[in-house]
């Protein structure tokens, strides 16, 4: 399964890297910018926008559907639900990992990470 959800988080950080650059195109164009003849781009910006996070938003539903949890895209950080002791952890991974090699508590986040 490793190998598919790297390239399945991968793909999302080349979506999500798109959608930043749309987000700052748009803010290049200033308010004053828009009135004066550049309307129909910030509207083609802002439409592109919208479809970015619309797949954005598929791939993520597509990864959560395989049971794994996306904590922070740009870092390519994934947890998986595990049982550990009784208790329900997550194994924490980064894709640029070999493996899976931490897990943390729940409430612990990336920080609380421990070696398996």
């Amino acid at each position: 399964m490793m190998p598919a959800v790297r390239e399945a988080v991968r793909e999302l950080q080349a979506e999500k890297q798109a959608l930043d650059r749309l987000r700052r195109q748009l803010r290049e164009l200033t308010p004053a910018m828009r009135g004066n003849g550049h309307a129909a781009e910030a509207a083609n910006l802002e439409d592109r926008i919208h479809r970015q996070l619309g797949e954005i938003r598929k791939r993520l539903n597509a990864i959560g559907d395989a049971g794994v949890l996306v904590k922070d895209i740009d870092m390519g950080l994934v947890d998986f639900p595990s049982s550990r002791d009784g208790h329900t952890v997550y194994l924490c991974w980064l894709i640029e990992e070999p493996d899976i090699l931490y897990w943390h508590h729940i409430d612990d986040g990336f920080q609380g990470r421990k070696p398996l």
